[in-house]
């Protein structure tokens, strides 16, 4: 953790001796809600992948993989946007503290799989981007959903948001090394090199359809045989 971020963070705790613990103690009951919220989509997604499984006989989802964002990065992101970072601002302004990666196999798998989550009863779709439909600038594909989920404790329910972003096997490969090389060396900013990952993603995406085209031939032969 380098100097700004140890500044920030102790903006998020302050340093008056007489709270700091409370402030702690309230930070992580705030992160153990949303741990739970996320073992609750992530227990929905594995119920629909065994379901799926058994009806189609394949399983529609590769991978599920979640991740709670750390302080320094929660604190970072309020800053950014000029929020005071306080216990209050996290829940109120940010949607992506509890974060899910569902990778799928095929392109129809995910709008399936979330179709299906949003269509059940305890599930509220807060906000959709589809970046699939409409890739961002640099080549980016994937379908992001923020819903909120209730999550049940001893003497409250409280609904709590969670960031979803589904991808297939081969959009998952482009964004993780896109990401990488992003973070890790300046060069990736170079046009040339970003007109090249670029177009890496348009090949992944032609891929990803010609890919989605081979099954369905298949399923439509398998059920002539039938």
């Amino acid at each position: 953790m380098d100097r700004e971020q140890k500044e920030i963070v102790q903006e998020f705790f302050s340093n008056d001796a007489e709270n700091i613990f409370e402030k702690i103690e309230k930070f992580s009951s705030l992160m153990i809600r949303y741990s739970c919220a996320v073992r609750e989509i992530r227990t929905k997604f594995e119920v629909l992948n065994e379901e799926l499984s058994f009806r189609a006989g394949r399983n529609p989802i590769e991978s599920i993989s979640s991740r709670i964002k750390k302080p320094v990065s929660i604190a970072e992101k309020l800053k950014r946007r000029g929020i005071e970072p306080t216990l209050e601002a996290i829940s109120s302004s940010l949607n992506d503290v509890a974060g899910i990666r569902v990778v799928c196999s095929f392109i129809d798998d995910i709008y399936r799989v979330a179709d299906m989550l949003a269509k059940q009863d305890d599930i509220t779709v807060v906000q959709i981007k589809d970046y699939i439909k409409k890739p961002k600038q640099n080549g980016y594909r994937s379908y992001h959903m923020i819903v909120e989920v209730p999550v049940f404790f001893s003497e409250s329910k409280l609904l709590t948001r969670v960031e979803i972003q589904f991808r297939t096997v081969a959009m998952d490969f482009w964004a993780s090394l896109e990401h990488s090389m992003k973070y890790k060396k300046q060069s990736a900013d170079r046009p040339d090199i970003a007109a090249e990952l670029k177009s890496c993603a348009e090949t992944i995406a032609a891929t990803d359809a010609r890919m989605l085209g081979i099954r369905k031939r298949i399923e439509a032969l398998e059920s002539e045989e039938k």
